[in-house]
């Protein structure tokens, strides 16, 4: 069994998840302190990825990435470097779809902060960053941690935007959720399901660590 397309899914969704946990961290605490106007339009616009089909989140972003488009075509003619059809366009992919994810999560935690600790600390004369790091980000870090876990599981199990700008080549961009399609549509259906029983194992096991995370948080 070729154990590529683990290993590929692992990566991307690695990667993935370290750029939204910190895009989402700080896209969440600086619009959480924003007027409810401002607040409600920038939520619409970054959830939308959450609502919409992953195909037409794909599409989108080829318009932007593709090598006939805008960003894609100036890193072509400047670096000659495709920003598609690689194994690591699906990060773009994925980043984008499990964003919502991690931001939405953040933002709940950082809206239920009791924010008397922070003016606590600012008369004792500690900086926001040492606030932010030392007071906000352990009084907030069971949705902080509850979102990062929803937004790797996601990108774990992402196939159409990642179908889209990464494609399937064995050995080269192909995923489990990939893979799984590819599969099933040559009729290969018994390792179509070996590949679903991994990914199946995998997501139970997500699901027990978020559960273990709460019961600890819980605990304290």
């Amino acid at each position: 069994m070729d154990w590529f397309p683990l290993l590929n899914s692992l990566r991307i969704a690695a990667i993935s998840t370290v750029i939204v946990f910190f895009l989402g961290i700080a896209a969440a605490y600086y619009i959480a302190k924003l007027p409810r106007g401002v607040k409600g339009v920038l939520d619409v616009v970054l959830m939308l990825p959450l609502v919409l089909p992953p195909t037409v989140v794909g599409f989108l972003l080829l318009l932007l990435l593709g090598p006939n488009h805008p960003l894609g075509a100036w890193v072509l003619e400047t670096w000659n470097v495709r920003l598609v059809m690689q194994w690591w366009s699906a990060v773009f992919a994925v980043a984008v779809v499990a964003f919502p994810l991690m931001y939405r999560t953040a933002r709940g935690a950082f809206e239920g902060f009791d924010s008397t600790l922070a003016d606590a600390g600012r008369t004792l004369g500690l900086s926001n960053s040492y606030i932010f790091w030392h007071i906000r980000m352990p009084s907030c870090r069971k949705g902080v941690l509850a979102g990062a876990v929803l937004a790797f599981a996601r990108a774990l199990g992402e196939y159409g935007a990642t179908s889209m700008l990464a494609g399937y080549a064995p050995g080269r961009t192909a995923t489990i959720s990939t893979e799984v399609y590819q599969l099933w549509n040559t009729g290969e259906d018994a390792a179509a399901l070996k590949w679903v029983l991994v990914n199946l194992a995998i997501s139970v096991v997500l699901l027990v660590v978020m559960n273990l995370l709460e019961k600890r948080e819980g605990r304290r």
